[in-house]
Protein backbone atom coordinates (compact mmCIF):
# COMPACT_ATOMS: atom_id res chain seq x y z
CA UNK A 1 0.00 0.00 0.00
CA UNK A 2 2.84 2.95 0.98
CA UNK A 3 4.82 1.72 -2.50
CA UNK A 4 1.32 2.57 -4.04
CA UNK A 5 1.16 5.19 -2.60
CA UNK A 6 4.33 6.54 -3.25
CA UNK A 7 4.20 5.77 -6.77
CA UNK A 8 1.30 7.92 -7.36
CA UNK A 9 2.86 10.90 -5.23
CA UNK A 10 6.00 10.69 -8.09
CA UNK A 11 3.61 10.56 -11.01
CA UNK A 12 1.69 12.94 -9.54
CA UNK A 13 -1.32 10.91 -9.92
CA UNK A 14 -4.41 12.70 -8.71
CA UNK A 15 -6.79 10.84 -6.48
CA UNK A 16 -10.41 11.91 -7.14
CA UNK A 17 -12.56 11.11 -3.71
CA UNK A 18 -15.60 9.47 -4.97
CA UNK A 19 -17.56 8.12 -1.74
CA UNK A 20 -19.17 4.61 -2.55
CA UNK A 21 -23.04 4.67 -1.98
CA UNK A 22 -25.40 1.76 -2.18
CA UNK A 23 -29.16 1.94 -1.78
CA UNK A 24 -31.01 -0.51 0.16
CA UNK A 25 -33.97 -1.29 -2.02
CA UNK A 26 -36.22 -2.88 1.23
CA UNK A 27 -38.30 -5.95 1.12
CA UNK A 28 -41.78 -4.88 1.28
CA UNK A 29 -44.83 -6.91 2.40
CA UNK A 30 -46.42 -6.58 -1.26
CA UNK A 31 -43.21 -8.10 -2.53
CA UNK A 32 -43.48 -11.38 -0.45
CA UNK A 33 -46.60 -12.16 -2.74
CA UNK A 34 -44.95 -11.61 -6.04
CA UNK A 35 -40.86 -11.94 -5.44
CA UNK A 36 -38.58 -15.12 -5.95
CA UNK A 37 -36.21 -15.48 -3.03
CA UNK A 38 -33.17 -16.87 -4.01
CA UNK A 39 -30.92 -17.94 -1.85
CA UNK A 40 -27.53 -19.44 -1.83
CA UNK A 41 -27.04 -22.86 -1.19
CA UNK A 42 -24.70 -24.22 2.03
CA UNK A 43 -25.62 -27.37 3.15
CA UNK A 44 -28.08 -29.51 0.53
CA UNK A 45 -29.39 -32.22 2.98
CA UNK A 46 -30.75 -28.92 5.17
CA UNK A 47 -31.30 -26.51 3.29
CA UNK A 48 -34.24 -28.52 0.74
CA UNK A 49 -36.13 -28.61 3.88
CA UNK A 50 -35.69 -24.99 4.95
CA UNK A 51 -36.48 -24.26 1.69
CA UNK A 52 -40.23 -26.31 1.93
CA UNK A 53 -40.76 -24.84 5.29
CA UNK A 54 -40.11 -21.31 4.28
CA UNK A 55 -42.33 -22.09 0.95
CA UNK A 56 -45.25 -23.26 3.32
CA UNK A 57 -45.24 -20.13 5.34
CA UNK A 58 -45.79 -17.98 1.56
CA UNK A 59 -42.58 -17.18 0.59
CA UNK A 60 -41.12 -18.32 -2.96
CA UNK A 61 -37.66 -19.19 -2.08
CA UNK A 62 -35.44 -21.24 -4.56
CA UNK A 63 -32.28 -22.65 -3.02
CA UNK A 64 -29.76 -22.23 -5.90
CA UNK A 65 -28.17 -25.49 -7.18
CA UNK A 66 -25.22 -27.51 -5.05
CA UNK A 67 -22.89 -28.05 -7.10
CA UNK A 68 -21.76 -25.05 -9.49
CA UNK A 69 -18.46 -24.95 -10.61
CA UNK A 70 -19.26 -21.72 -12.89
CA UNK A 71 -20.59 -19.77 -10.17
CA UNK A 72 -16.93 -19.79 -9.14
CA UNK A 73 -15.84 -18.28 -12.15
CA UNK A 74 -18.76 -15.30 -11.75
CA UNK A 75 -17.70 -14.64 -8.18
CA UNK A 76 -14.21 -13.91 -9.11
CA UNK A 77 -15.73 -11.44 -11.35
CA UNK A 78 -16.87 -9.25 -8.34
CA UNK A 79 -15.51 -10.39 -4.92
CA UNK A 80 -11.73 -9.82 -5.05
CA UNK A 81 -9.31 -12.89 -5.30
CA UNK A 82 -8.06 -12.07 -1.43
CA UNK A 83 -11.61 -12.56 -0.31
CA UNK A 84 -12.41 -15.77 1.00
CA UNK A 85 -13.58 -18.71 -0.90
CA UNK A 86 -17.37 -18.80 0.27
CA UNK A 87 -17.92 -15.16 -0.10
CA UNK A 88 -16.76 -15.61 -4.11
CA UNK A 89 -18.88 -18.86 -4.55
CA UNK A 90 -22.32 -17.15 -2.17
CA UNK A 91 -22.15 -14.07 -4.56
CA UNK A 92 -21.27 -15.74 -8.07
CA UNK A 93 -24.23 -18.40 -7.50
CA UNK A 94 -26.63 -14.99 -6.74
CA UNK A 95 -25.36 -13.06 -9.95
CA UNK A 96 -25.30 -16.66 -12.26
CA UNK A 97 -28.60 -16.82 -11.23
CA UNK A 98 -30.08 -13.50 -12.13
CA UNK A 99 -27.87 -13.81 -15.46
CA UNK A 100 -29.61 -16.65 -16.22
CA UNK A 101 -32.87 -15.48 -17.35
CA UNK A 102 -34.57 -17.82 -15.02
CA UNK A 103 -35.42 -15.00 -13.00
CA UNK A 104 -37.27 -11.35 -13.01
CA UNK A 105 -34.96 -8.71 -12.03
CA UNK A 106 -38.13 -6.66 -11.28
CA UNK A 107 -39.75 -9.67 -9.31
CA UNK A 108 -36.80 -11.57 -7.29
CA UNK A 109 -34.82 -10.54 -4.12
CA UNK A 110 -31.25 -12.72 -2.49
CA UNK A 111 -32.30 -13.86 1.24
CA UNK A 112 -28.89 -14.42 3.14
CA UNK A 113 -28.13 -15.19 6.18
CA UNK A 114 -25.42 -13.23 8.34
CA UNK A 115 -23.92 -13.77 12.03
CA UNK A 116 -22.31 -9.93 12.83
CA UNK A 117 -18.97 -11.31 14.28
CA UNK A 118 -15.71 -10.48 12.58
CA UNK A 119 -16.19 -12.76 9.72
CA UNK A 120 -16.74 -12.88 5.99
CA UNK A 121 -20.73 -14.07 6.67
CA UNK A 122 -20.90 -10.24 8.02
CA UNK A 123 -19.37 -8.93 5.10
CA UNK A 124 -21.76 -10.92 2.35
CA UNK A 125 -24.41 -8.36 2.53
CA UNK A 126 -21.55 -5.29 1.47
CA UNK A 127 -19.94 -7.74 -1.45
CA UNK A 128 -23.46 -8.87 -2.49
CA UNK A 129 -25.15 -5.63 -3.22
CA UNK A 130 -21.63 -4.30 -4.48
CA UNK A 131 -22.00 -7.25 -7.07
CA UNK A 132 -25.38 -6.85 -7.66
CA UNK A 133 -25.54 -3.05 -8.62
CA UNK A 134 -21.72 -3.64 -10.78
CA UNK A 135 -24.00 -6.23 -12.79
CA UNK A 136 -26.88 -3.71 -13.47
CA UNK A 137 -28.82 -5.34 -10.80
CA UNK A 138 -29.08 -2.77 -8.06
CA UNK A 139 -32.28 -2.88 -7.85
CA UNK A 140 -32.93 -6.41 -6.24
CA UNK A 141 -33.24 -6.29 -2.69
CA UNK A 142 -30.87 -8.17 -0.33
CA UNK A 143 -32.81 -9.24 2.77
CA UNK A 144 -29.81 -10.47 5.51
CA UNK A 145 -31.26 -12.65 8.09
CA UNK A 146 -29.39 -12.01 11.84
CA UNK A 147 -30.54 -12.50 15.38
CA UNK A 148 -29.40 -8.97 15.82
CA UNK A 149 -32.00 -7.65 13.37
CA UNK A 150 -29.41 -5.17 11.69
CA UNK A 151 -31.98 -4.49 8.72
CA UNK A 152 -35.65 -4.75 8.92
CA UNK A 153 -37.60 -5.70 5.92
CA UNK A 154 -41.29 -5.09 6.36
CA UNK A 155 -42.24 -8.16 3.89
CA UNK A 156 -39.97 -11.13 6.11
CA UNK A 157 -41.89 -11.34 8.76
CA UNK A 158 -41.34 -14.42 10.67
CA UNK A 159 -44.22 -15.88 12.89
CA UNK A 160 -43.41 -18.94 14.98
CA UNK A 161 -45.12 -21.40 12.79
CA UNK A 162 -42.00 -20.28 10.16
CA UNK A 163 -39.64 -20.35 13.25
CA UNK A 164 -40.49 -23.68 13.82
CA UNK A 165 -41.03 -25.36 10.88
CA UNK A 166 -37.22 -24.11 10.19
CA UNK A 167 -35.61 -25.66 13.33
CA UNK A 168 -37.46 -28.71 12.24
CA UNK A 169 -36.23 -28.44 9.11
CA UNK A 170 -32.26 -27.76 10.07
CA UNK A 171 -32.68 -31.13 12.48
CA UNK A 172 -34.32 -33.12 9.97
CA UNK A 173 -30.97 -32.29 7.61
CA UNK A 174 -28.87 -33.36 10.99
CA UNK A 175 -30.35 -36.66 11.58
CA UNK A 176 -30.44 -37.76 7.61
CA UNK A 177 -27.11 -36.35 7.21
CA UNK A 178 -25.99 -38.36 10.51
CA UNK A 179 -27.48 -41.69 9.75
CA UNK A 180 -26.91 -41.46 6.13
CA UNK A 181 -23.23 -40.96 6.35
CA UNK A 182 -22.55 -43.58 9.13
CA UNK A 183 -24.54 -46.20 7.06
CA UNK A 184 -23.70 -45.75 3.44
CA UNK A 185 -20.57 -46.57 3.21
CA UNK A 186 -21.76 -50.20 4.49
CA UNK A 187 -24.75 -50.56 2.73
CA UNK A 188 -25.45 -54.44 0.83
CA UNK A 189 -27.39 -53.29 -1.86
CA UNK A 190 -25.87 -50.38 -3.76
CA UNK A 191 -27.89 -47.70 -3.60
CA UNK A 192 -29.93 -48.50 -0.87
CA UNK A 193 -29.30 -45.99 1.69
CA UNK A 194 -29.85 -43.15 -0.80
CA UNK A 195 -33.10 -44.87 -2.37
CA UNK A 196 -34.04 -45.12 2.01
CA UNK A 197 -32.73 -41.24 2.29
CA UNK A 198 -35.09 -39.78 -0.72
CA UNK A 199 -38.51 -41.62 0.42
CA UNK A 200 -37.86 -40.17 4.14
CA UNK A 201 -37.01 -36.77 2.62
CA UNK A 202 -40.62 -36.98 0.57
CA UNK A 203 -42.19 -37.79 3.26
CA UNK A 204 -40.18 -34.77 5.82
CA UNK A 205 -40.82 -32.02 3.36
CA UNK A 206 -44.97 -33.47 3.14
CA UNK A 207 -45.01 -33.03 6.87
CA UNK A 208 -43.35 -30.01 6.72
CA UNK A 209 -46.51 -28.15 6.15
CA UNK A 210 -47.78 -28.45 9.18
CA UNK A 211 -44.89 -28.65 11.36
CA UNK A 212 -46.32 -30.13 14.87
CA UNK A 213 -44.03 -31.32 17.59
CA UNK A 214 -45.47 -34.80 17.37
CA UNK A 215 -45.28 -35.35 13.50
CA UNK A 216 -41.41 -34.00 14.10
CA UNK A 217 -40.97 -36.45 16.66
CA UNK A 218 -42.69 -39.42 15.42
CA UNK A 219 -40.31 -39.07 11.79
CA UNK A 220 -37.16 -38.79 13.50
CA UNK A 221 -38.27 -42.24 15.63
CA UNK A 222 -38.70 -43.46 11.60
CA UNK A 223 -35.07 -41.98 10.39
CA UNK A 224 -33.42 -43.58 12.92
CA UNK A 225 -35.34 -46.76 13.20
CA UNK A 226 -35.38 -47.51 9.06
CA UNK A 227 -31.50 -46.47 8.72
CA UNK A 228 -30.58 -48.63 12.05
CA UNK A 229 -31.95 -51.72 10.16
CA UNK A 230 -30.58 -51.07 6.77
CA UNK A 231 -28.91 -54.45 5.61
CA UNK A 232 -25.33 -54.06 5.65
CA UNK A 233 -22.22 -55.53 5.34
CA UNK A 234 -20.02 -56.63 8.24
CA UNK A 235 -16.60 -54.36 7.33
CA UNK A 236 -14.86 -51.89 8.90
CA UNK A 237 -13.97 -48.99 7.30
CA UNK A 238 -11.41 -45.91 8.56
CA UNK A 239 -13.68 -43.23 9.31
CA UNK A 240 -12.78 -39.74 8.62
CA UNK A 241 -14.12 -36.92 10.73
CA UNK A 242 -15.12 -33.56 8.78
CA UNK A 243 -14.60 -30.14 10.38
CA UNK A 244 -14.17 -26.43 9.69
CA UNK A 245 -15.44 -23.31 8.07
CA UNK A 246 -19.05 -23.69 7.70
CA UNK A 247 -19.70 -22.85 4.24
CA UNK A 248 -16.54 -25.04 2.63
CA UNK A 249 -17.43 -27.69 5.30
CA UNK A 250 -20.92 -28.39 4.25
CA UNK A 251 -20.99 -27.25 0.27
CA UNK A 252 -20.48 -29.67 -1.94
CA UNK A 253 -18.96 -27.23 -4.46
CA UNK A 254 -16.73 -25.53 -2.11
CA UNK A 255 -14.95 -28.88 -0.43
CA UNK A 256 -14.91 -30.10 -4.13
CA UNK A 257 -17.48 -33.15 -2.97
CA UNK A 258 -15.22 -34.10 -0.02
CA UNK A 259 -18.04 -36.31 0.94
CA UNK A 260 -17.68 -38.38 -2.12
CA UNK A 261 -14.16 -38.52 -2.07
CA UNK A 262 -13.98 -40.00 1.75
CA UNK A 263 -16.54 -42.78 0.68
CA UNK A 264 -14.91 -43.62 -2.94
CA UNK A 265 -11.40 -44.06 -1.01
CA UNK A 266 -13.10 -46.30 0.85
CA UNK A 267 -13.82 -44.38 4.24
CA UNK A 268 -16.67 -43.35 5.99
CA UNK A 269 -16.99 -39.53 6.64
CA UNK A 270 -18.05 -38.22 9.97
CA UNK A 271 -19.75 -34.65 10.10
CA UNK A 272 -20.66 -33.08 13.38
CA UNK A 273 -24.85 -31.04 13.07
CA UNK A 274 -25.42 -27.73 11.57
CA UNK A 275 -27.58 -27.10 14.64
CA UNK A 276 -24.16 -27.41 16.59
CA UNK A 277 -23.20 -23.90 15.04
CA UNK A 278 -25.77 -22.36 16.49
CA UNK A 279 -25.56 -23.53 19.81
CA UNK A 280 -22.26 -22.52 19.72
CA UNK A 281 -22.91 -19.00 18.71
CA UNK A 282 -25.85 -18.97 21.58
CA UNK A 283 -22.87 -20.51 24.21
CA UNK A 284 -20.50 -17.52 23.42
CA UNK A 285 -22.84 -15.06 24.73
CA UNK A 286 -23.55 -17.17 28.40
CA UNK A 287 -19.42 -17.00 28.02
CA UNK A 288 -19.15 -13.65 27.30
CA UNK A 289 -21.32 -12.78 30.59
CA UNK A 290 -19.44 -15.29 32.18
CA UNK A 291 -15.76 -14.46 31.77
CA UNK A 292 -15.80 -10.98 29.89
CA UNK A 293 -18.62 -9.07 31.87
CA UNK A 294 -21.23 -9.28 28.89
CA UNK A 295 -24.93 -9.07 28.92
CA UNK A 296 -26.70 -10.52 31.46
CA UNK A 297 -30.24 -9.98 29.29
CA UNK A 298 -28.25 -11.64 26.24
CA UNK A 299 -27.22 -14.51 28.42
CA UNK A 300 -30.40 -15.26 29.76
CA UNK A 301 -31.49 -15.70 26.21
CA UNK A 302 -29.34 -17.47 24.64
CA UNK A 303 -29.38 -20.13 27.45
CA UNK A 304 -32.92 -19.88 26.53
CA UNK A 305 -32.17 -20.67 23.22
CA UNK A 306 -30.15 -23.51 23.95
CA UNK A 307 -32.93 -25.03 26.10
CA UNK A 308 -35.48 -24.91 23.25
CA UNK A 309 -32.99 -26.44 20.86
CA UNK A 310 -31.96 -29.38 23.47
CA UNK A 311 -35.74 -29.55 23.83
CA UNK A 312 -36.34 -30.21 20.25
CA UNK A 313 -33.47 -32.71 20.28
CA UNK A 314 -34.73 -34.96 23.15
CA UNK A 315 -36.08 -37.46 21.02
CA UNK A 316 -33.07 -37.60 18.92
CA UNK A 317 -30.73 -38.23 21.52
CA UNK A 318 -33.35 -40.62 23.09
CA UNK A 319 -33.64 -42.92 19.80
CA UNK A 320 -29.20 -42.18 18.87
CA UNK A 321 -28.73 -43.69 22.38
CA UNK A 322 -31.23 -46.93 22.04
CA UNK A 323 -30.16 -47.35 18.13
CA UNK A 324 -27.22 -50.00 17.49
CA UNK A 325 -25.56 -47.79 15.07
CA UNK A 326 -25.61 -44.68 16.11
CA UNK A 327 -24.77 -41.89 18.78
CA UNK A 328 -25.94 -38.52 19.86
CA UNK A 329 -24.00 -35.34 18.87
CA UNK A 330 -22.26 -33.98 22.37
CA UNK A 331 -23.80 -30.91 24.53
CA UNK A 332 -22.38 -27.50 23.48
CA UNK A 333 -21.75 -27.33 27.29
CA UNK A 334 -19.48 -30.90 27.09
CA UNK A 335 -17.70 -29.32 23.91
CA UNK A 336 -17.08 -25.72 25.77
CA UNK A 337 -15.50 -27.82 29.05
CA UNK A 338 -13.29 -30.09 26.54
CA UNK A 339 -11.80 -27.44 25.12
CA UNK A 340 -10.65 -24.99 27.44
CA UNK A 341 -7.62 -26.99 27.85
CA UNK A 342 -6.70 -26.40 24.51
CA UNK A 343 -7.93 -23.05 23.00
CA UNK A 344 -9.71 -20.07 25.54
CA UNK A 345 -13.77 -20.13 24.93
CA UNK A 346 -12.88 -16.26 24.36
CA UNK A 347 -11.95 -17.05 20.86
CA UNK A 348 -15.63 -16.66 19.35
CA UNK A 349 -14.27 -15.09 16.00
CA UNK A 350 -15.73 -17.54 12.84
CA UNK A 351 -15.48 -20.99 14.00
CA UNK A 352 -13.62 -19.79 17.37
CA UNK A 353 -13.04 -22.81 19.74
CA UNK A 354 -16.06 -24.45 18.40
CA UNK A 355 -13.46 -25.90 16.03
CA UNK A 356 -11.18 -27.59 18.31
CA UNK A 357 -14.34 -28.11 20.33
CA UNK A 358 -15.67 -30.82 17.15
CA UNK A 359 -12.33 -31.91 16.66
CA UNK A 360 -12.26 -33.20 20.58
CA UNK A 361 -15.88 -34.63 19.86
CA UNK A 362 -14.57 -36.37 17.20
CA UNK A 363 -11.66 -37.66 19.07
CA UNK A 364 -13.48 -38.89 21.98
CA UNK A 365 -15.93 -40.95 20.13
CA UNK A 366 -12.81 -42.94 18.53
CA UNK A 367 -12.17 -41.20 15.21
CA UNK A 368 -8.65 -40.74 14.23
CA UNK A 369 -8.72 -39.04 11.49
CA UNK A 370 -9.28 -35.49 10.51
CA UNK A 371 -9.41 -33.20 7.67
CA UNK A 372 -9.71 -29.69 9.05
CA UNK A 373 -11.14 -27.26 5.72
CA UNK A 374 -10.73 -23.73 6.00
CA UNK A 375 -11.27 -21.30 3.00
CA UNK A 376 -7.21 -20.07 2.06
CA UNK A 377 -5.83 -17.29 4.52
CA UNK A 378 -9.20 -17.95 7.18
CA UNK A 379 -7.12 -16.28 9.80
CA UNK A 380 -9.61 -17.31 12.77
CA UNK A 381 -9.66 -20.91 11.69
CA UNK A 382 -5.43 -20.46 11.57
CA UNK A 383 -5.63 -19.91 14.81
CA UNK A 384 -8.38 -22.40 16.34
CA UNK A 385 -7.90 -25.15 13.75
CA UNK A 386 -4.30 -24.89 12.14
CA UNK A 387 -3.08 -23.20 15.52
CA UNK A 388 -3.95 -26.54 17.82
CA UNK A 389 -3.21 -29.63 15.52
CA UNK A 390 0.23 -29.50 17.52
CA UNK A 391 -1.13 -29.67 20.63
CA UNK A 392 -4.29 -31.83 19.34
CA UNK A 393 -1.47 -34.49 17.63
CA UNK A 394 1.22 -34.53 21.10
CA UNK A 395 -1.75 -35.27 23.27
CA UNK A 396 -3.70 -38.19 20.81
CA UNK A 397 -0.72 -40.27 19.45
CA UNK A 398 -2.64 -42.15 17.21
CA UNK A 399 -4.98 -39.08 15.83
CA UNK A 400 -4.47 -38.11 11.82
CA UNK A 401 -5.06 -34.15 11.23
CA UNK A 402 -4.62 -32.45 7.96
CA UNK A 403 -5.78 -29.12 7.47
CA UNK A 404 -6.52 -28.50 3.59
CA UNK A 405 -7.19 -24.89 2.53
CA UNK A 406 -9.87 -24.50 -0.57
CA UNK A 407 -10.11 -21.37 -2.53
CA UNK A 408 -11.56 -21.08 -6.31
CA UNK A 409 -8.24 -22.69 -7.85
CA UNK A 410 -5.77 -25.03 -6.12
CA UNK A 411 -7.61 -26.72 -3.64
CA UNK A 412 -8.21 -29.62 -6.08
CA UNK A 413 -4.43 -30.20 -5.90
CA UNK A 414 -4.36 -30.35 -2.26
Amino acid sequence: LLATMGERERHHVEIKDTPITYERPLFTKEMKKTHTLLSPQMSPIHFRFVEAALRYSGFNVVVLPDTDFKAVDEGLKYVNNDACYPSILVVGQVIKALKSGLYDPQNTSCLITQTGGGCRATNYVGFLRKALKESGFGQVPVIPLSVQRFEKHPGMDLDMKTLNGALQALLYGDVLMRVLYRVRPYEAIKGSANALYESLTEKIIKDLKDPTIKSFNDNIRLIIKQFDELETVDVVKPKVGLVGEILVKFHPTANNSVVNIIEDNGCEAVMPDLVDFFLYCSYNNVAKREYLGGSLGKALGSRAAIGIIEAYRKTMRTELEKSVRFHPPARIEHLAEITKDVVQIGNQTGEGWFLTGEMLELIEEGVENIICMQPFACLPNHITGKGVIKKLREENKDVNITAIDYDPGASEVN
